[in-house]
């Protein structure tokens, strides 16, 4: 009989305890839920900006089982391509994968965290990052608009753009209106030029109806798979404004504040990831493109002459005056960019472009 009382003492205990574990683990668990909707500024599923902007979103979630529920929506699904900063900033949504020079109008600084005229490369833009102040840079002026950003893809140097005519000195680009985002469209206005700026979606159609007389994109890959070349023949390089033009992973900062630090360094990682897949995805893929769009498309491929470049380059330093006298912030991005710019130079002139002249010269490519 004592024994009976006990047992059902016990067992009675035992399902109180485990009730109340009940009670503390559910909402435990729930607390390490976490919903992030990433809005972009590219179309759905178009090669490398908008694949690479889903690897992202699907990247973090699985790294988490789930833990933290990504939704991605592309541009135009929840938000249009522009209006991604706002919805992030307001906590509308969580997230969102662009070009962070879109935001100029809203701090001239913006640009530098994707790329400028005569600026940085692919590398070079990475080592000013991580090793050069580039990314606390970042912080202090994304923390301004609340927003926490990292790098999350590059597609490197750029073509300099899809024309419908020759461009053989810079009387050539007066008057002519060109898409062309960034400080790169401020540059093209200062020749004369009418710079446009347009979400990728909408390029096509205003070039083939004649509302645009040019355009930059980015380079064979993505410009073949939009068709400009049934609109302007004449394709120019090295592009002057985007010499490695970095993308981002742009977190609402209050929400990115309430992640854990293991949260934090797993989207941190999943961005990075990202950063280096897409740049190879494009470096691989860009050179047979170029060949089928001049052998199978008649496009006809020309360079920027010497004297062409120089306007581009005197223009440049009048834009980069401009944005000096911005605002304290901007004179120290300026600052800080444009000192790793002669460092990073400097040494890449007797590194990598020493060699790849060389190689390239020996091997005839």
């Amino acid at each position: 009989m004592q024994r009976r009382k006990f047992l059902r003492k016990v067992g009675a205990t035992a399902a109180t305890g485990v009730a109340a574990v009940g009670a503390l683990s559910t909402p435990s668990i729930a607390q390490g839920l976490q919903k992030m909707v990433v809005v972009s500024t590219w179309p759905r599923d178009f090669p490398g900006l908008g694949t690479g902007a889903q690897r992202v979103a699907k990247r973090i979630n699985d790294m988490t089982n789930g833990r933290i529920s990504v939704e991605y929506f592309a541009a135009k699904e929840r938000v249009g391509a522009f209006d991604a900063f706002d919805e992030v900033a307001s906590g509308k949504s969580q997230a969102y994968h662009a070009a962070d020079y879109y935001w100029k109008g809203k701090h001239l600084g913006w640009a530098y965290f994707t790329a400028v005229p005569f600026g940085l490369s692919y590398t070079e833009i990475n080592a000013w990052i991580r090793y050069g102040g580039g990314q606390q840079l970042w912080d202090e002026l994304a923390a301004d608009f609340g927003l926490k950003c990292v790098m999350a893809g590059n597609t490197g140097c750029q073509m300099g753009g899809w024309f419908n005519k020759e461009i053989n000195s810079a009387e050539d680009l007066k008057g002519l209106k060109m898409r062309i985002p960034g400080l790169g469209g401020d540059v093209m206005a200062k020749l004369g030029a009418s710079p446009v700026s347009l979400p990728g979606g909408q390029i096509y159609e205003n070039l083939v109806s004649g509302a645009i007389d040019a355009t930059e994109w980015v380079g064979p890959w993505n410009d073949s798979f939009m068709k400009f070349y049934e609109a302007a023949k004449y394709y120019y390089y090295p592009g002057m404004h985007e010499p490695g033009s970095m993308l981002a992973l742009g977190m609402n900062k209050k929400w990115w504040d309430s992640l854990s630090k293991s949260d934090q360094l797993i989207i941190e990682g999943c961005a990075a990831w990202e950063n280096d897949e897409m740049m190879a995805e494009y470096n691989m893929k860009s050179g047979s493109a170029l060949t089928k769009l001049i052998t199978e498309q008649g496009v006809k491929l020309r360079q920027f002459n010497d004297d062409v470049y120089d306007s581009f380059a005197e223009a440049a330093e009048e834009v980069f005056a401009g944005v000096r006298a911005h605002s304290a912030l901007a004179r120290k991005i300026d600052a800080s960019f444009m000192a790793a710019r002669k460092d990073l130079g400097g040494w890449s002139k007797i590194s990598d472009q020493a060699f790849l002249a060389q190689r390239n010269r020996a091997l005839d490519l």
